[in-house]
């Protein structure tokens, strides 16, 4: 290292020091945090339980070039700055590539470019108009639901439809508190984030906070366990090619994991605490299904395993996959049916997804990073398929091995 005797700064390091990949590598415990971004190298290890997005999610990267994420993640850089700037404690070597682990810089260049592009071309610029229609039929829904029982009571058969009417809005609730929930809507974070407590907190009866700590967490790491908590399935399933097998060789048989694609739709239903309201049945059925089907299609087929430190594009392309563009599709779905693009850019505004696919799937073909598109019955189809195929797995390691 050639840091000299420059000013030991708390946490480890030295201000103004130069270091190598090997010895920012060696920061990578929870009480031992250091990262990089654009080559600066910053020590995070206090400033981590005051980040915004959480504890977790900058930890995550701990040891690591963060640039890529810090660039998806923030939507003005130049705010952060100011967090950063008592953070930095040097940079790497000028004989230090920008990127560690061997990943590609090429790609990484390129994929630099193609963001660069997309937002000279306005596609991070939200259109409000969207946005309110898309609130507005949310509010008209729960309206209808709520005059029908006002005018014709509860019975079956009023309760059903607004069941289905209320489970409707409820879902696009959902993909609306999304939208805020990764700031972009307005330019201003502060205003994303109000609306987004609103949203999920009155509308959806859940909590903003606890919401962003997760949510930042699946896409900073997708599919990757330890790290992105909507593959931590408590043991209740296995998932992937590499976990069944693990807990197959280590004897871990607390539920039948063989079968775990039959008992998946029985959770299903009992996804939410059972209500005590009869109207509450049919709406929090249907929703509870809408919302974990398409929610999974994109990402429980998709390679799920421990850490491979990959770039941005390949780690997201690896973990996720898009789903046939259609009016209905793009409705059902929240536009999550671009689920490559979103886990890319997700401060992009859904509606620009489309926008920029192309360009993303030709720059996926430039460097032979698979890009999959299925139709949205492939995609149910495959949850089941995938969650067998874990299942088998786990029992052949099980039997044999």
């Amino acid at each position: 290292m050639g840091a000299g005797s420059q000013l030991t700064v708390p946490g480890g390091g030295k201000a103004g020091g130069v270091y190598t990949w090997e010895e920012v590598q060696q920061h990578s415990s929870r009480t031992d945090q250091w990262l990089v971004i654009d080559r600066k190298v910053y020590n995070i290890t206090q400033w981590a339980k005051r980040h915004p997005g959480g504890l977790r999610v900058i930890g995550h990267y701990a040891g690591e070039d963060a640039t890529e994420a810090f660039a998806a993640f923030h939507p003005d850089p130049t705010f952060v700055q100011k967090f950063l700037k008592p953070l930095l404690i040097g940079e790497l070597e000028a004989s230090e590539p920008s990127q560690d682990r061997n990943k590609n810089a090429a790609l990484i260049q390129d994929f630099h470019a193609l963001r660069a592009q997309a937002k000279s071309d306005g596609l991070f610029q939200a259109r409000p108009l969207f946005f309110c229609l898309h609130l507005g039929h949310i509010v008209l829904l729960e309206a209808l639901a709520w005059l029908m029982i006002w005018y014709w009571g509860t019975n079956w058969i009023v309760t059903l439809l607004c069941g289905v009417i209320l489970a409707t809005a409820q879902s696009q609730a959902g993909w609306l508190q999304h939208d805020f929930g990764h700031l972009s809507v307005f330019k201003e974070s502060r205003w994303n984030h109000l609306v987004h407590k609103f949203i999920i907190g009155h509308l959806k009866g859940a909590s903003a906070n606890w919401w962003n700590h997760r949510h930042f967490q699946h896409h900073a790491k997708p599919n990757i366990f330890r790290k992105d908590p909507d593959v931590n399935m408590l043991s209740i399933f296995v998932l992937g090619a590499t976990q069944p097998v693990e807990y197959g060789i280590k004897k871990i048989k607390l539920l039948p994991y063989h079968r775990q694609h039959q008992y998946f739709f029985l959770g299903m239903f009992f996804f939410f605490f059972p209500p005590k309201s009869h109207l509450k049945w049919p709406e929090l059925f249907l929703e509870s299904h809408w919302f974990v089907w398409v929610t999974q299609m994109n990402h429980l087929p998709m390679d799920i395993d421990h850490e491979k430190h990959r770039d941005w594009l390949t780690m997201q392309l690896q973990a996720t996959c898009n789903i046939e563009q259609s009016f209905f599709n793009d409705w059902f779905s929240g536009h999550l049916n671009f689920q490559i693009e979103h886990h890319l850019f997700p401060t992009m505004p859904r509606h620009n997804y489309h926008l920029v696919a192309p360009r993303v799937r030709a720059l996926c073909e430039t460097y032979g990073v698979p890009y999959q598109m299925k139709t949205m019955w492939q995609g149910f189809t495959d949850i089941v398929w995938s969650l067998k195929n874990s299942g088998d797995l786990w029992l052949d390691a099980y039997l044999h091995k």
